[in-house]
């Protein structure tokens, strides 16, 4: 991603970023994170940052090479062995993929619809989320949950009453 790409003071902040196949996707920012790459930007980039630089570049070539995925995942898990230590939950072989994996699920365990998660993530087929998402356990029994007890009568039948109904929808009883 480039500093181009980025619209940090726009009335809703976001990046636009080419993803895999070519896709382009806007991906809107809280105002917190903007507001930290904007820090960032100052930092790194200095006051004026040239448009055509990376915003997260190589040491080696400088913010006219981008960083290598390699070197990505090589800081994430410098930042998860120092979180690790506050927590324990957090994963020391973290990658990249594993971020956009864990947001999508926490957006399912928030209710968020499954077809709005794969908009937001960018999917053109619904499979391709649904196999990517875990069902928690919680998840599976509060679904469970929904389901009729089996200590629970059975409804009762309206159509044995009602012989027109029953015909009506096509239904006969079958005697055993």
């Amino acid at each position: 991603m480039k500093i181009e790409h980025l619209r940090l003071d726009a009335s809703k902040p976001h990046a636009t970023v080419i993803g895999k196949g070519g896709k382009v996707r806007t991906l809107y920012l809280l105002p917190l994170a903007a507001s930290h790459l904007k820090a960032y930007l100052k930092d790194f980039h200095g006051p004026a940052p040239k448009p055509s630089s990376y915003v997260f570049y190589s040491r080696n070539k400088g913010v006219s090479g981008k960083m290598s995925q390699n070197a990505v995942n090589k800081q994430l898990k410098k930042h998860a062995k120092t979180a690790y230590e506050n927590c324990k939950e957090v994963p020391l072989g973290i990658h990249a993929h594993m971020l956009r994996h864990a947001k999508a699920s926490h957006w399912l365990e928030d209710g968020i619809n499954i077809v709005q998660i794969s908009f937001l993530l960018g999917h053109a087929q619904l499979n391709t989320t649904m196999a990517y998402l875990d069902i928690t356990s919680d998840q599976e029994v509060n679904a469970l949950m929904t389901l009729e007890s089996e200590n629970e009568p059975a409804p009762n039948k309206i159509w044995h009453s009602n012989e027109s109904l029953a015909s009506f929808c096509g239904i006969r009883e079958v005697k055993s």
